[in-house]
């Protein structure tokens, strides 16, 4: 079984992008609080999200650096060339599930202190099984990863 859940905030607003068939893919960095600190420091660990389609714009519409969420997914590694020829392995929790927790961040801009464009209730990725870069054949750049 590959499932994980995780609890934490955004270390960064998601950013969002299509592939060339015009899904898109939301990737973001989340930072969970690790339970035990050592010498009184607080201390996380950071996650790879990556949501696809309407969850992939659901994300990027109402989140905001800051934002407390939940993630229901699966670990996923995958691999690329980079361009000096060597290859490089990515780790990434690919979402299924993301709650919005809590209130958005203050300074999230012009937006209020709800999320007035989420769903009422969860919303569910329907393309769990995809594999990031299944539809794009052409990764501009190599060396850093595509997003």
């Amino acid at each position: 079984m590959n499932k994980i859940i995780l609890s934490g905030r955004l270390t960064a607003d998601p950013e969002v992008r299509y592939t060339q068939t015009g899904r898109a893919v939301a990737s973001m960095t989340l930072a969970v609080n690790k339970r035990f600190v050592q010498e009184g420091q607080p201390s996380a660990d950071f996650f790879r999200i990556v949501a696809w389609q309407k969850l992939a714009e659901v994300c990027g519409n109402n989140l905001v650096k800051g934002s407390q969420i939940i993630v229901d997914g699966h670990l996923q590694t995958r691999s690329y060339d980079a361009k000096d020829g060597s290859k490089r392995y990515i780790t990434e929790v690919v979402a299924g599930d993301i709650e919005f927790i809590g209130p958005k961040p203050a300074g999230s801009g012009n937006r209020t202190n709800s999320y007035p464009n989420a769903p009422t209730d969860n919303v569910t990725n329907n393309a769990s099984e995809q594999v990031f870069g299944e539809d794009e054949t052409d990764l501009s750049d190599d060396t850093e990863i595509p997003f």
